[in-house]
Parts: C-alpha cells; sequence; structure tokens
C-alpha cells in the first residue's frame, strides 16, 4: 500500500519502482518537451461541441463555411482538451501530477479542422520556490499545440506546483547512532 507524502502520491511503474518524475530542482527556463500526436476526428468535433460548446461551427459543417470561421472546427477547450491529453501523456512529468494554479496566457491563433494531427511543444519559462511553502516551488510554462503542417493553434502559459525533491526525503532523526 502507498502511503500520501508531501506534493502527491508516490508515482509507481507497474512493477513498483518509482517513474522518473521530475521535481523542482530538476527543472531549468529553456528546457524543452515535445510529445506524441493526436488526430482530430470530426465526429469528436461534434459531440465535444454537443455536450459543452454546441455554435453551429462546432456542430454543422454547412452553417460552419457561412461563420467566420469558413468550415467546421473544434471548440478552443476542444482543442484545450486535446491539448491537456497531450501534455500529461508528454516528457514533461512533474512529481506528483501536473496541477496547475493558473494561466498567464491562452490563445487560439487559428481554428483546429477535422483530420488535424495535433502535437504539444513545451518550455519551461521560469522556476521559482515558493516563498510561503518551501517543500514546493513554480514553474512557468509556454505550452504551444502545433497542426501538422506546423502551425500554432493554441497558446497556453500556465503556472504548475512541482514539489521540491528535498520535501520527499527522510527527515533525519533526533537519535543519534550510538
Amino acid at each position: 500500500m502507498l502511503s500520501p507524502r508531501r506534493g502527491g502520491d508516490l508515482q509507481l511503474c507497474p512493477w513498483g519502482a518509482e517513474m522518473s518524475a521530475r521535481y523542482l530542482e530538476d527543472f531549468a527556463v529553456g528546457q524543452t518537451y515535445g510529445s506524441g500526436r493526436l488526430r482530430v476526428d470530426e465526429e469528436r468535433i461534434k459531440s465535444f461541441a454537443a455536450e459543452f460548446d454546441p455554435q453551429p461551427f462546432h456542430l454543422n459543417a454547412e452553417a460552419a463555411r457561412k461563420s467566420i470561421l469558413g468550415g467546421l472546427a473544434a471548440s478552443g477547450w476542444h482543442t484545450a482538451a486535446l491539448a491537456m491529453r497531450l501534455l500529461v501523456e508528454s516528457d514533461l512529468k512533474p512529481a506528483g501530477g501536473i496541477v496547475g494554479v493558473g494561466f498567464d496566457e491562452l490563445r487560439w491563433p487559428r481554428p483546429v479542422r477535422p483530420g488535424d494531427e495535433l502535437r504539444l511543444e513545451s518550455e519551461v519559462l521560469e522556476v521559482r520556490q515558493s516563498k510561503s511553502r518551501p517543500e514546493q516551488g513554480l514553474i512557468k510554462v509556454r505550452m504551444t499545440a502545433l497542426n501538422q503542417n506546423g502551425e500554432a493553434v493554441q497558446v497556453l502559459v500556465a503556472n504548475l506546483m512541482v514539489p521540491r525533491r528535498s520535501s520527499n526525503m527522510p527527515r533525519e532523526s533526533s537519535v543519534k547512532a550510538g
């Protein structure tokens, strides 16, 4: 059985070894991380929109052609959800998981279309220790979702909470060996 520790639950591989999670001390400004790829399906665009963003340019190809988007396009929130999936499966891997505390920027510079293939590039912009919680810190990361042509479809600058390695080390005992 795993017991919780400060900063999140211990992440284990199926055979019980700790995964290569990154702590605050492992991050540095300028580091970049990539992701796999996801293909965007027309039916998923429509089903997501039907449930969460029911606007004609996300639901109906004919109505979308007559809209400002000029064709069927995924909701920005659908794009954000796809980017989150890519981020979780990427190489970034903060210890304790991807725990966001807010965004500084969120843009959708171009629409995501049926058949687009998305990937994510993440770059560490800032690393800082928390002043009020010494066991953790924050990293600021720019995450750019790109389509198959290398065009940005989403740009997100997020602040992620990351535990410090020292918060997960055993504390020295006050009992001296003797």
